[in-house]
């Protein structure tokens, strides 16, 4: 039995080293960076560097009209944010804010536009999110190069 809870502590060290929880991290960056990448890649024109769609008006207008935004200013602020932060997020720069700035999109989402897709699509975005608002980008982020080099 002793030998069972040695190998278990063993693996639940290696598992909680920081190590680990940079590579958790920085997929976790990378998984949540990519749900609002490809979003944010279907309201620009394609080969074009943040064009936006003329028919992401429409699109605002008629599919997202529950938004108390006027597609005019909601279109390029949505296709703005949902490039920068997930970019920020990648390289694990304000990892935090970033972080907090798509779970406030997130929320936008559920409560103005897919109010049914929480349990299927949201309630996971905003788990990622709280993630890494509450661990930040860990080891492999910018943000821990800059604390190591502040400390010093």
């Amino acid at each position: 039995m002793n030998r069972i809870v040695g190998f278990y502590d063993r693996g639940v060290a290696i598992a909680g080293s920081r190590l680990v929880e940079g590579v958790a991290l920085f997929l976790l960056r990378l998984a949540l960076a990519g749900v609002f990448w490809r979003s944010g890649q279907t309201k620009v024109v394609e080969g074009s560097f943040l064009q936006i769609d003329p028919s992401q008006y429409d699109l605002f207008r008629s599919e997202f009209s529950g938004l108390p935004l006027d597609p005019a200013h909601a279109v390029p602020l949505t296709t703005f944010a949902e490039h920068f932060f997930p970019v920020l997020l990648l390289f694990g720069i304000a990892t935090r804010f970033s972080a907090g700035a798509l779970l406030v999109m997130t929320l936008v989402i559920q409560i103005f536009v897919f109010p049914d897709a929480w349990w299927p699509v949201h309630s996971l975005w905003a788990a990622m999110a709280a993630i890494l608002i509450v661990r930040g980008g860990g080891l492999f982020s910018i943000d821990a190069l800059v604390a190591r080099v502040r400390a010093r």
